[in-house]
């Protein structure tokens, strides 16, 4: 197999990029300061810590006193569902709604929550993995503290109706957070047309270092604190805060809603890719949304029937491809997507998928790459498969018919 270097699993994370290196060297040598100190040195990273915090905001539509740091977006999940269920449960609600497709960072924030005595609705999926609005209608009431739902899936890129649902949460006194890591760069994100109270994202994902996050809070809305210590982001979130990747995630974020024009190619890439994969290789299907209008311009999930996805990444590994079989936080886990079960493939389908995550940085060339590629790990590991040849002599019916 013909190998050569080609990264598309952006989903997972990104490569720091030079912009965002340059403008964390000084605070990594020099400037070193902390910005709680009153002389020089400290006074000169409080007001950079401040004029990235007023950056990011601008780009979000937000105030700059509503962006506090985090390390990361597990940790802003936690802190937005555990902050609103512990300051909801002081006014005796005490009921958390989330979906069945949430990254884990949510959903064992949620598993947490119940051992503490909450109640959390679980609502379902489409076949695309739009969240259903009618059950979280059903199951929305005054005890409701918080709906929690992600902008977009991780998995298979769908893009939920956050505005409606907000609507929806905010009519019964609800607060309303939705996950934003995986959208923003893919995405206009603006924290006043969804409509929510709380959003998180993760500097990784857009060209930042890993090990850096935020988490937004409408003014006025009241949470618990996640981490006390000192009085740093006003008394919210203690620790001393990150300046090399507080400056280079001011960066990444500006350098991220200025690239958004370039996703319409990205989509049309992912397009032609899908189109290319499903034509060539049978039994193969897509996972999550057809109309490119409602997911993420540079996901692209297909299950293929009859092949485990994790011996195919390794082939495409051997070739120089990068890509995943799911989320990357779960990827040493030998259980099928959680994401994929939810809208409704069989686990021989879910265990035999394959994510492909694009960026503005891939090209037609290396698409072209993927397609043989992929082809060929499928159908060296369906000629090893014992269920695939029974498939061949009609022993067993296929799957995807």
């Amino acid at each position: 197999m013909e190998t050569r270097f080609v990264y598309a699993d952006n989903a997972a994370t990104t490569a720091v990029s030079p912009e965002v290196f340059e403008a964390m060297k000084p605070w990594l040598g020099p400037k070193w300061g902390n910005p709680s100190s009153l002389h020089r040195l400290g006074r000169e990273a409080a007001i950079a810590l401040e004029d990235a915090r007023t950056r990011i905001a601008a780009c979000l539509g937000a105030k700059p006193r509503e962006i506090y740091f985090t390390s990361c977006g597990s940790e802003s999940d936690n802190w937005a569902v555990k902050g609103a269920a512990y300051a909801g449960r002081k006014k005796g609600k005490t009921h958390i709604i989330t979906s069945k497709i949430e990254h884990h960072a949510m959903l064992h924030a949620c598993e947490a929550l119940e051992r503490d005595g909450f109640t959390v609705t679980y609502v379902g999926v489409d076949s695309e993995g739009f969240v259903s609005v009618e059950e979280i209608k059903a199951a929305i009431s005054d005890k409701t503290a918080v709906v929690a739902i992600m902008l977009a899936n991780n998995e298979i890129g769908t893009i939920e109706p956050i505005a409606e649902i907000a609507k929806i949460a905010h009519e019964h006194g609800a607060l309303m957070f939705t996950d934003a890591v995986q959208a923003f760069g893919a995405l206009d994100v603006k924290v006043g047309d969804l409509g929510v109270d709380m959003l998180s994202l993760s500097g990784h994902k857009i060209h930042a270092p890993k090990g850096i996050g935020l988490l937004y809070v409408k003014q006025g809305v009241r949470i618990e604190n996640l981490i006390d210590g000192g009085g740093q982001e006003r008394g919210k979130r203690g620790g001393t805060e990150n300046m090399p990747y507080i400056v280079g995630l001011a960066t990444a974020v500006e350098n991220a809603y200025a690239n958004l024009p370039k996703m319409q190619a990205v989509a049309a890439l992912r397009d032609s890719l899908r189109d290319r994969i499903l034509a060539t290789i049978p039994h193969s299907t897509l996972n999550g949304p057809r109309d490119g209008a409602y997911r993420l311009p540079g996901n692209l999930n297909i299950g293929f029937a009859y092949i485990e996805g994790e011996s195919m990444l390794l082939l495409l590994d051997a070739a120089g491809i990068c890509a995943s079989s799911g989320s990357a936080c779960t990827s040493g886990s030998l259980d099928p997507s959680h994401v994929l079960l939810a809208i409704g493939r069989p686990h021989e389908v879910a265990h035999g998928s394959l994510r492909l995550s694009l960026s503005e940085d891939n090209t037609l060339e290396e698409a072209d790459f993927i397609v043989k590629c992929v082809k060929e790990a499928v159908e060296r590991l369906r000629n090893m498969s014992p269920l695939w040849n029974e498939k061949l002599s009609g022993e067993r019916k296929f799957i995807l018919e």
